[in-house]
């Protein structure tokens, strides 16, 4: 008996979510500049989900052609990068970020490696430090955006913002 995977994610602020059903192929690191571009980083993380079992279950994205053969769907609320687009293709790339559950999917390869900048391989180098490492202007400085977050968590919800939920 086969189990099937069920991924659900979304943009920040809730407005879009989506639901994947199966297996997320090909995750990787895409370092092309477009893709950098458009994530506004040094790379996009990126998984194909089959469109047969793909579905949006709030909101709809909106939408970039970013070349004639790709476009890019987004969040038109608050931004968030959400899928790499070829239409007529059999699958839709979702941004591995996006997902509610992001640990689940780990990249295996990397794509566009012609533009990865030439330090990412000494990434896993450089000291690093929880976020609330600086003592106590850093943990009041936590508290108060927990307190004041507008994320959607990293959930289905049947509304959004959640008090409407209440």
């Amino acid at each position: 008996m086969s189990i099937s995977r069920i991924y659900t994610g979304g943009c920040q602020c809730g407005a879009v979510r989506y639901r994947a059903e199966g297996t997320l192929a090909d995750p990787h690191l895409c370092h092309c500049r477009m893709c950098q571009k458009a994530a506004g980083n040094y790379f996009m993380p990126l998984a194909n989900a089959a469109r047969t079992t793909f579905s949006l279950t709030r909101g709809k994205p909106s939408w970039f052609q970013s070349s004639h053969l790709v476009r890019r769907g987004f969040c038109k609320k608050c931004g968030t990068p959400l899928f790499y687009d070829m239409p007529g293709e059999d699958f839709i790339n979702i941004v591995l970020g996006s997902l509610d559950d992001p640990d689940d999917v780990r990249p295996v390869g990397q794509s566009g490696t012609e533009s990865r900048m030439p330090w990412f391989s000494q990434l896993p180098r450089p000291p690093g430090k929880e976020t609330d490492a600086d003592g106590k202007a850093s943990v009041e400085r936590h508290i108060a955006i927990l307190e004041s977050n507008n994320q959607h968590p990293d959930y289905d919800t049947v509304h959004w913002p959640l008090e409407d939920d209440r």
